[in-house]
């Protein structure tokens, strides 16, 4: 009797094990899922090294050496991976380049069918000097008239209507700032929502392209920008206006750059010259970001840029990428809508769930914000220490991601694990079949 309950338990423990052991490899007539892509880990903290910052691999062009700015950046559009990039987190003025920001934030709130009455308050403030598409008041305009007023001839007339059609100057600011946060622009400080020189404004190139690669991800925002002439109404007739993006328009000797979706210029005295440019080359989209070029005159914006362009076209898929625009905090915020979404069945969101959370909002990077404040007035760092110094930079999400790539993978990945759980189960099985309470005849041990 006793040897056919060890019998009994010893066939229940393989039975046990046989259920916990992964199941095999697929046979031919079931369906294969396709393995998702391997998440590439970048290091966040490069960017926030001073110089130019290139990982080229074998056969790679050199990095741009002619480039004069002060700061730039050459990121791909569709994956935000950046290419390379020169003091990439080096605050500046950013001028008129700043309307993309104020586009991105603007543009999904006020209809572009509406139409509008100008009146004297909304122009009051314009500074002087500003770029004005020849917005007066008492006339009546279409809202997709005023932004092209804002992309093309860089308007602030333009600028200052659509700010008090979405809450007013002081409040537009408060939205682009909010804005350049979600957006993970961390560099970025808004104070005239026009890109007027003001104390204290300031961008860098890692920020504006960041805002132009949100720009592009909108049909409307993509319109604009690449346009090259429009007329603009003024009462009973209109005039025509032509895009001061040289590269787009051909325009003053600039050559026109094939493929280019646009995205905006800027100048002010403070800034020099600033630009965003978006480019299409087959399959790829790039952006860059040219900040203040220190030599060549007022039209080098132009020539860098393209020098960026040509580059990066040339060496993408052939440098590692050196940082990104921001997929980390994008995965944050994804995992957070989702949290969001499960609901109980009492209508209450799970409070639980939600804490789980990787931070998205200003926590989230915190390490990189100590580490911009440090970096640009040190050297590039080699060796163990700095790479033990870039690992405690990482933001959570990021350490996450990292920590992923040491878990195990396979069809047998989890068998140590199943056989020690079917071991102990039955173990258990048999512990407690010595241990059960004498019955008269069974004969108890």
């Amino acid at each position: 009797m006793i040897v056919m309950s060890a019998v009994r338990h010893a066939a229940a423990g393989t039975a046990a094990l046989l259920l916990m052991l992964p199941v095999p490899a697929a046979t031919a007539s079931s369906v294969t899922e396709p393995t998702p892509p391997a998440e590439r880990f970048v290091d966040p903290a490069l960017l926030y090294r001073s110089g130019t910052q290139v990982q080229p691999l074998p056969g790679a062009p050199s990095a741009p050496s002619s480039v004069s700015a002060l700061s730039w950046l050459v990121a791909d559009a569709s994956t935000g991976e950046v290419l390379a990039a020169h003091d990439a987190h080096r605050r500046l003025p950013p001028a008129s380049t700043l309307k993309a920001l104020f586009a991105v934030t603007a543009l999904p709130h006020i209809d572009q069918e509406e139409r509008h009455t100008v009146s004297e308050s909304e122009l009051t403030g314009i500074g002087h000097g500003s770029s004005m598409v020849g917005v007066k008041a008492g006339y009546t305009y279409k809202v997709s008239d005023l932004w092209n007023g804002v992309f093309l001839s860089s308007g602030n007339d333009a600028v200052r209507v659509l700010a008090a059609m979405n809450g007013g100057w002081e409040s537009m600011a408060r939205q682009m700032q909010e804005k350049a946060r979600d957006l993970g622009a961390r560099d970025t400080r808004v104070v005239s929502p026009d890109g007027y020189d003001a104390p204290g404004q300031v961008s860098s190139a890692y920020d504006l392209a960041v805002f132009g690669r949100a720009g592009l991800q909108d049909p409307a925002f993509t319109r604009y920008c690449s346009t090259p002439y429009a007329d603009f109404p003024a009462g009973g007739w209109s005039y025509g206006i032509r895009n001061t993006n040289r590269l787009l328009t051909g325009a003053d000797g600039v050559a026109r750059y094939p493929g280019l979706i646009g995205v905006k210029n800027g100048y002010t005295s403070g800034a020099g010259n600033t630009l965003i440019a978006a480019a299409k080359r087959g399959t790829r989209t790039l952006v860059v970001s040219v900040m203040n070029p220190q030599s060549g005159g007022g039209l080098a914006v132009y020539e860098e840029a393209r020098t960026l362009l040509d580059w990066g076209f040339d060496a993408a898929g052939r440098v590692r990428p050196v940082g990104s625009l921001g997929p980390a905090r994008e995965k944050a915020k994804n995992v957070a809508k989702n949290v969001t979404k499960n609901v109980t069945k009492d209508g209450t969101k799970d409070r639980q769930a939600k804490k789980s959370v990787p931070p998205a909002g200003p926590e989230a990077d915190r390490p990189a914000r100590a580490q911009a404040k440090e970096a640009p007035r040190e050297p590039a760092r080699t060796g163990p220490a700095a790479v033990a110094a870039d690992a405690a930079a990482l933001s959570a999400p990021e350490k996450a991601a990292v920590s992923r790539e040491n878990v195990p993978s396979g069809p047998w990945a989890g068998l140590p694990l199943a056989l020690v759980g079917a071991s102990l189960g039955a173990a258990l099985s048999l512990w407690m079949w010595r241990r059960r309470p004498t019955r008269r005849g069974d004969g108890g041990l």
